[in-house]
């Protein structure tokens, strides 16, 4: 948010780019992305060669290559992709690539404020992970995954640390994945690890393990609890306490466990994603009260309205006190808000986006083939042939409208 203070916030309309032109002067233009605050896009672009690079706002990058991909903004607006030349991987920032090449880039991810850029990577010594083109000197045997820090000056992975044989069951039962944190592996092996986190100060990792065949837990800096489950979800921090939460499935049904005990004390069907509050007070997470039915629960209450196809992510309100979410029923989108669906229903809604106030639920939709912005269930404004996530000012009176229309991509500030 503070970033988000020195952006251009007022009232009115930019012709940031006209992607038609690009058209013309490209063979191909494709994966077009925008930056968070809406001044630049990006895309990747094809000469008459079949050579690639990456376009900003009309102006392609010098150097091209065999292959691109994975190209996104980071939060700070700094545009990233991964290329191949000459069978060499590597990332791009803003058009400078990593002094190193590797055989082979993937799953960029970026700090919560966008300044550190990392990436999984495959070298001559093995899998590793490189942090703003700083290569981890151990190389794993296999890496599935991994966080960052929120500062990002933290890594951690799950990580394959002993060979296997073709057809080595008894080898894998005894264990053969562990998590590296910085490199260093925490001292016990798991049969597997998934599910990564980091606490809010970066100096603990949690994450889902497998003991045994049927048997599955959460570990914490490499300490399992001593509680153990039939089934674990990824697990998530406090973000004051440095206590661990997950989902876990016991025999009377899904719990949300808290270090090992059970925090609502009552089951469901199955239980997912709990998010805090930002104060830590309160939390949230998706439950199915019986087969095919999927609904909120806050604080252990479950929301009185059920739908039978899904229900996404719970966001919280800047102060804790409301909760919304996507919600699906009968093929149709909406989103719920403290229980109570909107009225209209779409063909797709997004993330629910809360004014800093709490009193406005606002969200990007989409009805026959066309986006708008959709206040309190009720769209605003026009409708666009494209239209990427929208973000609602720091006074809460305005919202940043990202939109394509025409052939041109233009960035529009509005009021609500």
């Amino acid at each position: 948010m503070g970033e988000q203070q020195n952006w251009d916030w007022e009232i009115g309309e930019k012709l940031v780019t006209d992607l038609d032109e690009w058209k013309k002067t490209h063979a191909d233009v494709y994966d077009e992305v925008v930056s968070p605050d809406g001044e630049k896009m990006g895309a990747i672009v094809k000469d008459e060669e079949g050579s690639l690079t990456c376009c900003v706002n009309g102006s392609p990058w010098e150097q091209t290559y065999e292959k691109v991909y994975s190209v996104m903004f980071s939060p700070d607006n700094r545009l990233a992709a991964i290329t191949m030349a000459d069978d060499e991987w590597t990332t791009l920032v803003d058009g400078v690539a990593w002094e190193q090449t590797y055989e082979y880039v993937w799953n960029l991810q970026f700090s919560a404020d966008g300044k550190v850029i990392a990436a999984q990577v495959k070298g001559d010594e093995g899998y590793g992970l490189c942090l703003d083109g700083k290569t981890w000197e151990a190389g794993f045997l296999q890496i599935r995954d991994y966080v960052l820090a929120p500062d990002g000056t933290r890594a951690a992975a799950n990580a394959q640390i002993k060979d296997l044989a073709e057809g080595d069951i008894f080898g894998f039962l005894e264990g053969v994945w562990t998590v590296a944190v910085d490199e260093q592996t925490w001292d016990r092996n798991f049969l597997n690890v998934w599910g990564l986190a980091f606490s809010p100060d970066g100096k603990q990792v949690a994450a889902e393990v497998r003991l045994e065949n049927t048997v599955y837990t959460l570990a914490q800096d490499g300490k399992p609890w001593e509680s153990v489950y039939g089934c674990v979800w990824e697990p998530c921090f406090h973000p004051k306490n440095g206590s661990v939460l997950a989902p876990v499935k016991t025999g009377p049904g899904w719990v949300l466990a808290c270090d090992g005990k059970d925090l609502w004390g009552r089951t469901f069907n199955q239980l997912w994603r709990p998010v805090f509050s930002e104060d830590g007070t309160r939390i949230a997470a998706v439950v199915s009260p019986k087969f095919g039915k999927w609904t909120m629960a806050v604080d252990g209450k479950a929301w009185r309205k059920t739908f039978g196809d899904a229900v996404s992510d719970p966001v919280f309100s800047p102060d804790g006190k409301r909760v919304a979410a996507i919600v699906k029923d009968k093929n149709r989108w909406t989103i719920g808000v403290d229980g109570v669906p909107w009225n209209q229903t779409f063909d797709m809604v997004w993330k629910p986006l809360f004014t800093p106030d709490g009193k406005k639920v606002i969200t990007k939709v989409e009805q026959d083939g066309k986006f708008a912005l959709a206040v309190d269930g009720k769209v605003l404004g026009q409708q666009y042939d494209g239209m990427y996530d929208p973000v609602v000012g720091p006074e809460g009176d305005r919202v940043l409208v990202k939109a394509l229309e025409g052939g041109k991509y233009y960035r529009r500030v509005v009021t609500i």
